[in-house]
Order: structure tokens, then C-alpha cells, then sequence
């Protein structure tokens, strides 16, 4: 029965979008809201961990295939493409949503709430979106069933790109953008520009953000595993104690941001989220193993960073009797989320237009990193990416859950403040005159 509704809700929103051309955005996407809200309750309501998103991928390509658009599956294991012609000579733009959801248990009242669960390390666990991806993509769906209806006085051709695995491939497993990239995502279309968006609690619906240049930091991974020798606690000095190695390792390395670098250039970070080491309360382990995160804007900054976390592991090591394996960085990093200042001037134009300046604000640099700009960096094209505020008015944000929190709480209201400020950013890209 809920399928049913679902369907014919959808159906009702794309019946809307037979009816003449809209001129603005707004008037496009409001006949859209009721489909592209029931998308976005029923993705919600079935999320699928990265490169699982089986169910999402059929979803998304099921409703492309009724628009009428190009449709490719398969990219990236579970990626899906669509490709709107326009009837009039004009760039080519491409615009990305990601579809994965995170290995989080809900903790939502909503009717829609997600009951899911899924393998993670090895693990069962809940399975919530937790991060806003089912709005992306739901929002995005949207926008190319308005586009659809105006194809042919739409200059360019379009991409919509629905990516996988965001959130990180599996251990042993490639995904995301980069293997898209891999997968040929961009052959046979080269795009001349690449947008992105993202829902985030830090600001109320209703209000949008961006900024040029650095946006979002990048991201890199990092591997230590202490090994001492093994004794009975009783008796340390008769082994090498790996934890307290690892214990100083880890306090070291905090005078790397606060001791090395020039932090009136660019913020860094250093974070170590796994130690893990021992299994006894009066066993010395043999071996201790770390992981943790780099985030930096600054290339030359992000190298420094890697180079002194190693120097600093082998050397503390060596000094107390001990040795490490280091993987530093560990595959898979991502860049810097650059937008691009010409075109971001040009975004920013196109979101003032739909909702008001004293709706588009400058975006602080976010620490969090995006696989995003590995897209644009391999046509290479330049790119944009906007945050688009979910808290609830009357909300502060700053105690609002924030993204990953199983208490995140996206207001729907910021359904329709996203579709609009994208689809007017498209529309002006492409020079679509009304």
C-alpha cells in the first residue's frame, strides 16, 4: 500500500511537469515537491551502505528512464548516469549526487525512519542517511524531470551524475568518485563545468552558503602499528612496552599543527581515532595499532604534515626500543573542494536571484573533506559546490545534530530551497532564456 502511494505521488509530480514552461526556477520545481519529497522519504527509508546501493540505483535509473534521458548503469558498481540533449546549441554541464548512506542506527521519530541493517567491518549494523544523501539525490531527480520538461528550448546538454560511495569504499574494495573517473564516467562527455551541493545543519532551510576557493579541506588517512615485545605487566622492563610507544607517538604528533606549522596560512588537523592495542590487563602487548585523519587546505602544508607524523612515529619508536610499519597516507585521499571564483561569482549570482542575498551567505572553510572535486580535477573542468541549510527555523544550528549523528534531522523545507537554487544555477550556466 505504501509502494502505491509512493508511485502515485511520483506520478502526480512528473504529470505536473507536462504542463507548459515555467519561467523561474521556483514555479518549475513547486509542481516537482511532491514527487521529489517521496523520493526522498522512500530512499530514506531503504538506505544502503556505500557500493551496496543496489535498490537506489534502480530507483534512480527507473525514473530517468521515464524522462525520457540517456541513461548508463553500472559506473562504479552501482553509479548511474543521465544525459539531457537540449534542442539548442550550448555548453555541457555536469551535476553530482550521491546516493550512499552511512553505518549509523536511527534515532529519528519519523514514519519514514530507517529500519535497515547492513555488514560493515565485518559487523551488523543500522544503516541510516544519516548525511542527507537521499535529499541529494532526491533533489537532483528532481531537478532533471524540470529540465526535462523544457528540453527543447534548453541550450547544452546536461549530466546528472549519481555517485557511490561517498562516504568511503569498503575495506578492499575501490568506489566513489575516483572509480568512476576510472570507469569512464567522463568518455564520452566532457563536461565544461561540474556542480555540486550538500545539506548541512549549520544553517536554518531557508538559507544557502559558498564560498571561492578552498571550501572543504582535504582528506588523508593514515596507518601506524606499534611493535614492542611482549611481557607480563608485572614486569615491563623485561619487554617493550608498545602502548606507552604509541601513547607518546600520539602526543607528539599534536605539535605538528601547534608546533610546526604556520597556522596564519591555512588551519590543519590531526586526528587519531583508532588505538587499539592489548587484550589483558597485566599483558605488555606486543603491538599497538592507530589510525587517524589529516585535513589541510594547503598542499605544501599537507605534505609537511605527512612527512613530520612519520618522522615523529619512527622516532619515537626507535628512541623507546620500538619499531613501526606507518602507511602514510593510506590510498584513497581527497583534495581540496575547490570552487572555482569565477564561477563561483556566477552561482552566487543565480542563488541570489531565487531566494535573495540575505538568503546567500559566505561559507566558513569546513574541515570535512568530499570526493567531489575528484571529478572536475580529471576533465579537468572548473567546479561549484554550495551548502544548502536543513536545520528547522526557530532552531539554533549550533545545538542542532549535526550530519553523521543518528539524530540528524534534515527539514523538508530544505527540499525545495536546494532544488530551486540548483536548477537556477544550471539554468543560468546553460544561458536557458525562459
Amino acid at each position: 500500500m505504501r509502494k502505491n502511494v509512493i508511485a502515485a505521488a511520483m506520478l502526480l509530480s512528473l504529470a505536473g511537469a507536462s504542463a507548459d514552461a515555467a519561467e523561474t526556477a521556483p514555479q518549475m520545481i513547486q509542481p516537482l515537491l511532491p514527487g521529489i519529497t517521496a523520493w526522498r522519504r522512500d530512499l530514506h527509508q531503504h538506505p544502503e551502505l556505500s557500493n551496496r546501493e543496489v535498490r537506489t540505483s534502480k530507483v534512480v535509473a527507473d525514473e530517468l528512464k521515464k524522462l525520457g534521458l540517456e541513461v548508463h548503469t553500472g559506473i562504479a558498481h552501482t553509479g548511474v548516469v543521465g544525459i539531457l540533449k537540449g534542442g539548442k546549441p550550448g555548453p555541457k554541464l555536469a551535476i553530482r549526487a550521491d546516493m550512499d548512506a552511512l553505518p549509523v542506527t536511527e534515532e529519528v521519530d519519523l514514519p519514514f525512519a530507517s529500519k535497515a541493517k547492513g555488514e560493515y567491518l565485518g559487523k551488523q549494523v543500522g544503516v541510516m542517511h544519516a548525511c542527507g544523501h537521499d535529499a541529494h539525490t532526491a533533489m537532483t531527480l528532481g531537478i532533471a524531470a524540470a529540465m526535462a520538461k523544457i528540453r527543447k528550448d534548453l541550450p547544452g546538454e546536461v549530466m546528472f551524475i549519481f555517485q557511490p560511495a561517498e562516504e568511503g569504499a569498503p575495506a578492499g574494495e575501490e568506489g566513489g568518485a575516483p572509480l568512476m573517473v576510472k570507469d569512464g564516467v567522463f568518455k564520452n562527455f566532457k563536461p565544461d563545468a561540474v556542480f555540486g551541493m550538500h545539506v548541512v545543519s549549520a544553517f536554518p532551510v531557508g538559507v544557502v552558503a559558498l564560498r571561492p576557493g578552498g571550501a572543504m579541506a582535504s582528506s588523508d588517512t593514515f596507518r601506524i602499528t606499534v611493535h614492542g615485545r611482549q611481557s607480563h605487566g608485572a614486569v615491563p622492563w623485561k619487554g617493550v612496552d608498545s602502548i606507552v610507544v604509541a601513547a607518546e607517538i600520539v602526543t607528539s604528533a599534536q605539535t605538528i599543527v601547534s608546533r610546526q606549522l604556520d597556522i596564519n596560512k591555512d588551519p590543519a588537523v590531526v586526528t587519531f581515532g583508532i588505538f587499539n592495542g592489548g587484550q589483558r590487563f597485566n599483558i605488555v602487548p606486543d603491538t599497538v595499532h592507530l589510525e587517524g585523519t589529516v585535513r589541510t587546505f594547503d598542499e605544501d602544508m599537507r605534505k609537511q604534515t605527512l612527512a613530520s607524523l612519520k618522522n615523529i612515529a619512527e622516532h619515537v619508536a626507535a628512541a623507546n626500543g620500538a619499531t613501526v610499519d606507518t602507511e602514510i597516507p593510506t590510498p584513497g585521499s581527497n583534495p581540496v573542494n575547490t570552487n572555482d571564483p569565477a564561477l563561483t561569482a556566477r552561482v552566487r549570482a543565480s542563488l541570489e536571484k531565487v531566494l535573495g542575498k540575505e538568503h546567500v551567505e559566505e561559507a566558513q572553510r569546513w574541515t570535512a573533506s568530499e570526493d567531489f572535486p575528484q571529478l572536475a580535477m580529471s576533465v579537468p573542468a572548473p567546479s561549484v559546490y554550495f551548502f544548502v541549510g536543513a536545520t528547522l527555523p526557530g532552531t539554533d544550528p549550533a545545538i542542532a545534530p549535526t550530519n553523521h549523528s543518528p539524530k540528524f534531522f534534515l527539514d523538508e523545507g530544505a527540499l525545495a530551497v536546494g532544488s530551486e537554487s540548483m536548477l537556477q544555477a544550471a539554468l543560468d550556466y546553460l544561458g536557458y532564456a525562459g
